[in-house]
């Protein structure tokens, strides 16, 4: 999903944005409309029939997904495009910001569906993306990036490392429909997906190793 923010120490939100209330996380809490919403931040107002052969699904249920989510205030008809056969839709805000602790206890199965679903779609992007990756231009072939490494840190370390990404990506042109064309020339649009995934299964040291370590940055870890 275009923008899908989790924050662990919930920090101010942008004016374009929507914070997940109950009503919102429910109604996000299905992977077609995660989607929907994503391409709609993504490529500007469209019909449910564009939007249907976009993720392979019949319209019928496209037109059904919008319908919810407009009723959950996510999108809205954009009465200035089409003719009166043609429903299109544009999606209210540019980014979905999901940092309320509390509300993720008391709904649990809608965060877990809702985090499922973005997950997913995270995952399709990708793909897309490897997919895609022998026909781009060398110089967009050679930045693509997939890392991992593995930390062992405090929750309070993670959410200073999560604060610190966000303010290296914030330093960059933020992408939407109608600022591309302002874009120097060049620019392409590039998604910057981070994840802090805490792994508690993991061994914790029975003693302090016997000699300094070498960080692990490579993509296997």
């Amino acid at each position: 999903m275009t923008d899908a923010v989790e924050s662990p120490g919930g920090p101010s939100t942008e004016a374009d944005s929507v914070v997940l209330d109950a009503k919102g996380l429910r109604a996000l809490a299905h992977p077609v409309r995660v989607q929907l919403v994503g391409l709609l931040r993504k490529y500007g107002p469209s019909t449910a029939t564009r939007l249907a052969e976009r993720l392979g699904v019949n319209s019928g249920t496209a037109s059904y997904h919008l319908r919810q989510l407009g009723a959950a205030g996510f999108v809205e008809e954009d009465t200035e495009r089409g003719n009166g056969r043609e429903r299109w839709w544009r999606s209210v805000h540019r980014t979905t910001w999901f940092n309320d602790p509390e509300l993720a206890e008391r709904e649990p199965e809608a965060a877990l569906a809702y985090r499922q679903s973005v997950a997913a779609t995270y995952t399709l992007r990708t793909q897309q993306a490897l997919n895609g990756l022998q026909t781009m231009p060398r110089a967009w072939r050679n930045t693509f990036d997939m890392s991992d490494w593995a930390l062992r840190i405090t929750p309070d370390e993670a959410a200073s490392l999560y604060r610190e990404l966000a303010d290296v990506v914030a330093r960059y042109r933020r992408d939407a429909p109608e600022t591309a064309a302002s874009a120097p020339e060049g620019a392409e649009r590039v998604a910057v997906i981070t994840h802090i995934l805490p792994e508690l299964d993991a061994p914790a040291a029975s003693s302090p190793p016997s000699r300094p370590e070498q960080a692990d940055g490579n993509p296997t870890s």
